[in-house]
């Protein structure tokens, strides 16, 4: 009886009723015929009457059949489908709503190993496929995602209850906010690893310097300094072959290299062990040879990486030499750097940018002269020695200066209220910014991070900048400099402006109070003389006794009150011998002008204890914790630093931290330590 009131529609309905809409017609056609003859209607009819009879017998019989044929066909296609759906070579699953897994097909369980299925939330499987990640309306997603060693493409879409209920017997109808997703896997992990071989086959270029290449050739006899470069070419180039790599000398002291990008990973896991084998060097020679690497990789074109590689070993150079730097589009990375730069004799260097300097000077009318943000004596020192150059070349020239601390107040008093300088000799950044204009030159001193210069906005105000610094470069630099003068190995910036002082003019007159301040910057820059002195600093050093610097008015400038002492004898006291080797203490500073300077003094301190490699000294100064890290040469406390968003020297260097507590920075440190031990990078 189901099977009679089940009605068939569209284009079968039409065909199963067009036999009976024939014999309709005909009977038009019969009662037509009985107009035109009697006789021939009457035949027609009895015609007509079997052809209907016959019709009606053949649907009221064939009917049901068809009808059971079809819901026979229905339901083995059902079946198939199913069937289909199960053993799909694509993992399949449907998730409730609360992405509970509530069915999966065969694929889907062999995917997850799970051959009795899985009916946990599909975050227990894969992490990233949370429920805000699961499309609204009728927006599909796709997904990343990584299970075990395979790596899929997560399909997802919404499959909503209302539109399934809609026409449903046994549901009634009505508003269905709930829903169901279908979630389909693709396997992309052959793809992806192609693509991986295939990246890791792409070359990347790289710049070998040998740093002290004519200091070493000096240092052994003449007959034998071929078999020095012999050796060393030896090296290098085994080196690079061990990696597949081709080494083509392109100077006395350059080689140009091409990697692939897996032997540079390699080189990066071993952290370049080329430079620790290039020392072991020896065939007299009293200067162990050193050198720098700089390779560029995934730039867009192999130029891009070679120009990558140019900007890598200038950082290299920059941060004193004996080191590797790998650039890439988004990061830099560095290796080594743990021996210091050799000192240069010559001061030929010094001479041509002292000229150099000269000539942008009188090309311009104003100079506007900065060091970095809290002034340090050495700054202060070396913006002073500028500020003489400007006036002996009869230029218009002001030190920008805002913050004034305890330690530079004594040098800063020397200059106020002094009838040999003009009252506007210093200004603050404000003003600064007004007095700028085209036809002003800017020396930047003690620094080379933009960010961290007294007053950053008139790096973009100036066109003409100059920079004068002796700290190793990071990667932030100001790079539109028309004049830069980094030398690592100077101690400090006021020693090589004393060495430019001396090519500017003959007839340059140094006063007093400017001799005693640049004196000053190398008093404090060198620990009184202890730290990274050589023969040139000495050198400076006497230029500006012979100029009118005196010991004893730049001793009396530097003697602190008890307070400062005890604090700084306070923070020595509460060190901490972390792993045998690592002093770490804290610097209260309560009631001092400049607690950061005796930070900075208290590391120093703990470098006299026995053992001690380095040094570092915590400081809670105007919301924002201060890092005082000191070494002598067994540690480089600048990559350390660096690691934590500082920077500076081998042996002297530091890093600031906001919203960090005087614990959590010291456990900061601690882990910085840790893995840097555990990477080599640091004994």
């Amino acid at each position: 009886m189901k099977k009679k009131r089940i009605r068939l529609k569209g284009r079968l309905g039409v065909y199963m009723y067009t036999s009976l809409y024939l014999g309709i017609l005909l009977l038009v056609v019969n009662i037509g015929t009985y107009f035109l003859d009697v006789r021939a209607g009457i035949l027609l009819s009895s015609f007509l009457v079997l052809y209907l009879a016959l019709i009606l017998l053949l649907m009221f019989y064939n009917r049901p059949v068809i009808i059971n044929e079809l819901v026979s066909f229905a339901t083995q296609y059902g079946q198939i489908q199913k069937t289909l759906l199960y053993n799909m070579g694509i993992p399949y699953a449907i998730l409730d709503e609360d992405s509970r897994v509530i069915w999966s097909n065969t694929a889907f369980r062999h995917a997850i190993h799970s051959e009795k299925g899985f009916s946990k939330s599909i975050t227990y499987l894969f992490p990233t496929i949370t429920r805000d990640k699961l499309p609204q309306g009728e927006q599909e997603e796709e997904l990343e995602i990584s299970f075990e060693d395979s790596d899929y493409i997560a399909h997802i879409t919404r499959i909503s209850l209302w539109e399934m209920v809609e026409d449903s017997d046994i549901i009634e109808n009505g508003e269905y906010d709930d829903c169901l997703y279908a979630i389909y896997l693709y396997d992309e992990t052959a793809l992806k690893i192609a693509l991986q071989e295939n990246d890791a086959q792409s070359l990347a270029v790289g710049l070998i310097y040998l740093d002290n290449y004519e200091e070493a050739l000096a240092s052994v006899e003449e007959v034998r300094r071929s078999l020095l470069t012999a050796l060393i070419d030896r090296k290098v180039n085994k080196y690079v072959s061990a990696f597949d790599g081709i080494c083509q000398k392109i100077e006395k002291d350059k080689y140009l290299v091409i990697l692939k990008k897996r032997a540079v990973t390699q080189m990066q896991e071993q952290r370049f062990d080329l430079l620790e084998e290039v020392k072991t060097v020896n065939i007299g020679n009293e200067m162990a040879v050193t050198i720098s690497i700089g390779i560029g990789l995934n730039g867009l074109v192999y130029a891009q990486n070679h120009e990558f590689a140019r900007t890598a070993i200038d950082l290299a150079l920059g941060r004193g030499g004996d080191q590797a730097v790998v650039k890439t589009p988004d990061h830099i990375s560095y290796y080594g750097g743990k021996s210091q730069q050799v000192e240069k004799n010559t001061r030929v260097k010094a001479r041509v940018k002292a000229h150099a300097l000269r000539e942008i000077i009188t090309g311009k009318d104003h100079v506007l002269i900065m060091g970095h943000a809290n002034a340090d004596v050495d700054s202060f020192g070396a913006a002073v020695g500028i500020y003489r150059i400007a006036r002996t070349l009869e230029r218009r020239a002001q030190i920008v200066l805002n913050d004034i601390s305890a330690s530079l107040q004594p040098l800063v008093d020397l200059f106020y209220n002094n009838p040999e300088y003009d009252d506007n000799m210093m200004i603050n950044s404000a003003q600064a910014i007004e007095n700028a204009g085209p036809n002003t030159v800017l020396v930047v001193v003690d620094v080379n991070k933009p960010s961290i210069t007294e007053c950053p906005e008139l790096l973009k105000i100036c066109k003409s900048i100059v920079v004068l610094d002796h700290h190793r470069a990071g990667t932030e630099t100001i790079e539109n400099a028309t004049l830069s003068y980094v030398e690592t190995y100077a101690s400090s910036t006021c020693e090589m402006v004393s060495e430019i002082l001396q090519y500017i003019s003959d007839g340059l007159r140094i006063r007093n109070e400017e001799a005693d301040s640049i004196y000053a910057g190398m008093v404090v820059d060198t620990n009184n003389f202890v730290s990274k002195t050589g023969v040139r600093t000495f050198e400076a050093a006497a230029f500006l006794r012979r100029n009118g610097a005196d010991v004893t008015r730049v001793r009396k400038l530097f003697r602190e009150n008890a307070l400062e002492y005890k604090a700084r004898a306070d923070a020595v006291s509460r060190a901490e011998i972390y792993r045998s080797a690592y002093a770490i203490s804290v610097c209260s500073g309560e009631g001092v002008m400049s607690p950061t300077v005796l930070g900075a003094q208290a590391a120093n301190e703990l470098l006299n204890i026995r053992g001690v490699k380095a040094s570092f000294v915590l400081t809670e100064y105007h919301g924002k914790l201060y890092f005082s890290a000191r070494s002598i040469d067994e540690v480089n406390v600048q990559v350390i630093m660096e690691r934590m968003g500082g920077g500076g020297h081998l042996n002297m260097a530091g890093c600031q931290m906001e919203g960090v507590s005087v614990e959590e920075g010291i456990q900061v440190l601690k882990r910085t330590l840790d893995k840097m031990i555990e990477e080599g990078e640091i004994s």
